[in-house]
């Protein structure tokens, strides 16, 4: 890949990977459009690493009171931070179970198809029409039960399907449980953090069984601080527009994208 292509997928993965239009649909049909050769391991890793870190940057609070719920839970202690941490924490099993056997199965690239991302772009956008225009705004991440946080969790295995959006349908779950829109996001994006630690772990066991591992380096590092600047501003844009306007932008992005998409692909 050239430097141009690097620095588009950088873009591309830190705009959309906390949008609800699904980077992982977008970073599969980067390629395809550009003619390029898939991106290889490194460059996914330093991709998610940078938008990791937006996540950690934009809500350092968050993230602080967590980590230091965490150690309240150690002393029997239970702190909103740590119960914040529990919630998180609750949301994670269904994804990891499933997503652990597709990548212990090799059934993960069975789904890297233009015609699934089509479908799953168009299918997906209408739940999340439907959630934002009908569920009430009445709750947040402090009102959640574990019930709630358990149900988005399994929301979230949907995401293993590229088009989904991991974030589309975790916000689509947690509105249609009541959240308001801006505590959706903002639920959201914490229970990406160990979601792409986790996907960043397996792209670096892929990494090591490659025979020239520090290959392209330099533009694994350029790749992850444009994805960082990128998805820092993507996420404050996230934050303020659905707390104006709601979801439709990209419900009218999602059915735009799997339209052409679904022309490309036959």
């Amino acid at each position: 890949m050239t430097l141009i292509h690097f620095v588009i997928l950088a873009l591309v993965q830190g705009i959309t990977e906390f949008l609800p239009i699904s980077s992982s649909a977008h970073l599969i049909l980067v390629p395809e459009v550009l003619g390029a050769e898939d991106q290889g391991p490194l460059i996914d890793v330093m991709a998610h690493a940078g938008s990791l870190l937006a996540v950690l940057v934009y809500f350092w609070r968050d993230i602080g009171s967590v980590a230091k719920g965490k150690l309240a839970l150690l002393q029997g202690r239970i702190t909103p931070g740590g119960r914040l941490a529990l919630l998180v924490a609750a949301s994670l099993p269904p994804v990891i179970l499933l997503g652990g056997a597709l990548f212990v199965f090799d059934l993960v690239d069975a789904l890297r198809s233009p015609m699934v991302i089509a479908i799953s772009t168009l299918v997906f956008a209408l739940p999340l029409w439907a959630a934002d225009r009908y569920a009430p705004q009445m709750k947040t991440t402090e009102e959640m039960s574990f019930k709630d946080a358990t149900l988005i969790g399994i929301a979230q295995m949907f995401a293993l399907i590229p088009g989904a959006s991991r974030s589309g349908v975790t916000m689509t779950a947690a509105r249609a449980l009541g959240l308001t829109r801006t505590e959706s996001a903002r639920f959201s994006m914490l229970m990406s953090v160990p979601v792409i630690a986790a996907f960043a772990l397996i792209s670096v066991i892929q990494l090591a069984g490659e025979a020239n591992p520090a290959a392209g380096l330099g533009a694994g590092l350029l790749v992850a601080a444009l994805s960082f600047v990128s998805a820092l501003g993507a996420i404050a844009v996230l934050m303020k527009l659905v707390d104006r306007v709601g979801f439709m932008p990209f419900v009218i992005y999602r059915f735009a994208l799997g339209g052409a998409l679904l022309i490309f692909a036959t």
